[in-house]
């Protein structure tokens, strides 16, 4: 189930906030500029389906987003913990960081936790199936889909090359617990 947990900077063991519901997620990550919704489609293509039956079943919502936001291109990412160099990437997204381009995810399958460093909070948002977010650029964030992660996303792009991680050199990820599940 989608969830977000707000916390104080450095305080990982004193929530200000625990939530399940969708709504208020929404509304309290709009306030920092971050989209996040449920996308209810009519049915869930298998964990395996080929990328373009993926991409044709949320065709409806992507051309939406992509109308929007003015993104051009969107692809299926696929991540189990059989990934070549799983543990290796792992590491890599568990530092604080920030890209030069909107970051957006749908969970198709699975899920994972992004990360935000704003204002002086972390936010933590446990994506599921199902869950949109659009963490904007420059926002310092963090994700991480556990160490056994089984998940099927779409990833929206204007452009690929602004994905890459610009680190922060900040050691805050490493104050907050890692997913373990």
């Amino acid at each position: 189930m989608s969830t977000l947990v707000v916390y104080n900077d450095g305080q990982p063991d004193s929530p200000t906030l625990r939530t399940q519901d969708v709504a208020e997620i929404a509304h309290v990550l709009a306030a920092h500029g971050v989209r996040f919704e449920r996308w209810e489609g009519p049915a869930i293509p298998e964990r395996d389906a080929p990328e373009d039956v993926v991409l044709q079943t949320y065709r409806p919502w992507l051309d939406r987003l992509m109308g929007e936001t003015g993104a051009g291109s969107a692809d299926v990412l696929r991540v189990s913990a059989q990934t070549p160099n799983y543990p290796a990437l792992r590491e890599k997204f568990l530092s604080e960081h920030t890209h030069s381009e909107d970051e957006v995810r749908f969970f198709v399958h699975g899920g994972g936790h992004f990360i935000l460093h704003l204002d002086g909070q972390v936010y933590d948002v446990h994506c599921t199936q199902g869950d949109l977010i659009s963490v904007p650029e420059g926002v310092r964030h963090w994700f991480d889909a556990g160490p056994a992660p089984d998940v099927v996303a779409l990833r929206i792009f204007t452009h690929k090359e602004g994905w890459v991680a610009q680190y922060t050199g900040s050691d805050i990820a490493g104050q907050f617990p890692a997913y373990a599940a």
